[in-house]
């Protein structure tokens, strides 16, 4: 698997693509390379896993130990582990020692900046639907 967003972080990808112009290219007129193009194909692959969305939501929450994020999901220890070792290798959690403990932490604003910008979409999605569904007689 190629390391996501080689020389650049996620969240200068991020900012980069909220400050878009209406045609969809970056605002100073240039398109993503291909190579970045199948980057940010990888990435979107990532969060496609509902495991891994749901580790990152209760990260986002604040920093847990493997034991918390179980008793919080259901998933072995063995699945959260191979979700985690995904999401670290993408740069989106990291880990820290506590004695034995390992505690895991979102490690990049973009986790907080995604869930946001993913849910005002939604939001705005069933507004319209629903102004829809009012004006209908």
């Amino acid at each position: 698997m190629v390391r996501l967003f080689a020389g650049a972080s996620a969240r200068q990808w991020l900012h980069n693509a909220t400050v878009a112009e209406p045609n969809g290219m970056a605002s100073d007129g240039s398109k993503p390379s291909p190579e970045l193009l199948e980057e940010f194909s990888q990435f979107f692959r990532l969060l496609s896993e509902p495991a891994r969305l749901q580790l990152l939501c209760e990260l986002k929450q604040g920093p847990q130990d493997v034991a918390a994020l179980i008793g919080a999901t259901g998933f072995s220890q063995s699945h959260i582990s191979r979700q985690l070792s995904q999401l670290q290798r993408a740069g989106l959690v990291c880990c820290e020692r506590d004695g034995v403990r390992a505690i895991w932490r979102t490690d990049d604003d973009v986790v907080e900046d995604l869930c946001n910008l993913v849910q005002n979409h939604f939001m705005q999605r069933l507004e319209q639907q629903l102004k829809q569904l009012q004006a209908v007689p």
